[in-house]
């Protein structure tokens, strides 16, 4: 670009006017026909634009033109992000709603789901960083293995599921271990409301607005943001999971602090660790440290919105359901179809 060029383009922040000459007026010969080609150095300071003025300009001038470019290229950015996010939204919308039809109509495996998970993510082993909540219970020798004996039927449901689930996934199907945490905060979510609509006399209408004004609805946030699990391709290894319903107290803890959790998060959980919760509960009580979470849980299961119980069971399974895992923020994303301008009549 010539100097002219570039000036007329940045016309507010130089002048192109020399300042007045404070030197004796000239007289030229009106005879002198002579045209001296002067180099830069010749001309006076004073009738020149200054270098370092032009650099200056110019130096704003890009700043000001990368700016703007960066924006722009800012509001692509965000723009895309916005329709991988919707694109995510509603596919994990319709998992949602299609495990809250399957759980209903099949509420006798819903311990078998929550299990099912834990068993999955208890694989997680913190020194090697391998295991965790990757899908690998799908596998024959691992779901067939002691301690997963009764949760097959609760894996073949989630597969018939599955089916569905992926008639929807234009950005691919979804992951097995996805599949068995979000089934798990369906089952989750589906105790939760069966607890309200037992408070309202069984009335599940009115169960469904207690829910709705009290529950815990709003604190899956987090949970919610972690789809995009990677399937495992081989089972995990074997004796990183105990028979829940066997092993003794002080095991069940070594085991959750294995984990990273402790006392309390082991009595949150105790609907993850056999049919009857009542029951596991009645055995994690013998254990004085666990004792005190289990009394704070089944009184606060007692008031009108649980909050104690369910913001911290969310919690819990948050973490659980995300051990080891590296989430790919960009799953079940995809491309839109290009338009084609030219065959738009207008």
């Amino acid at each position: 670009m010539g100097l002219d060029s570039f000036i007329s383009t940045v016309p507010a922040l130089v002048s192109l006017n020399p300042s007045p000459s404070t030197s004796a007026p000239r007289h030229f010969s009106p005879h002198s026909c002579t045209v001296k080609c002067k180099t830069e150095a010749d001309f006076d300071r004073e009738d020149r634009i200054s270098r370092r003025r032009v650099l200056h300009c110019a130096g704003a001038s890009i700043c000001v033109d990368l700016i703007a470019r960066s924006s722009s290229l800012i509001e692509v950015a965000n723009a895309a992000d916005l329709i991988q996010r919707r694109q995510r939204s509603e596919f994990q919308s319709k998992v949602k709603e299609i495990f809250a039809t399957t759980l209903k109509e099949n509420q006798d495996l819903i311990p078998s789901v929550l299990m099912l998970a834990l068993n999955d993510a208890a694989t997680y082993d913190k020194a090697t960083k391998s295991g965790g909540p990757n899908g690998s219970i799908r596998f024959s020798s691992e779901i067939n293995r002691p301690e997963n004996k009764y949760l097959a039927p609760a894996l073949t449901m989630l597969d018939e599921a599955k089916k569905e689930i992926d008639t929807y996934g234009k950005g691919g199907p979804i992951s097995y271990a996805d599949l068995i945490h979000f089934a798990a905060q369906s089952a989750v979510k589906s105790t939760f409301l069966a607890s309200a609509i037992r408070k309202c006399g069984g009335k599940e209408d009115k169960g469904l607005i207690l829910y709705t004004a009290y529950g815990s609805s709003g604190q899956w946030g987090l949970f919610d943001r972690q789809f995009g699990r990677s399937d495992a391709e081989q089972p995990d290894p074997e004796g990183r999971v105990p028979d829940w319903e066997k092993a003794s107290v002080l095991e069940l803890k070594n085991k959750f602090s294995a984990l990273g959790f402790g006392p309390r998060q082991l009595a949150v959980m105790s609907a993850f660790l056999g049919p009857d919760q009542l029951a596991t509960e009645a055995k994690l009580a013998s254990d004085p440290e666990v004792l005190p979470w289990v009394q704070k849980y089944q009184r606060s299961r007692e008031t009108v919105s649980q909050t104690d119980y369910e913001v911290d069971l969310i919690t819990t399974l948050t973490k659980l359901s995300s051990l080891g895992q590296e989430i790919n923020y960009e799953a079940y994303s995809y491309d839109l179809p290009k338009v084609n301008l030219s065959k738009l009549k207008l």
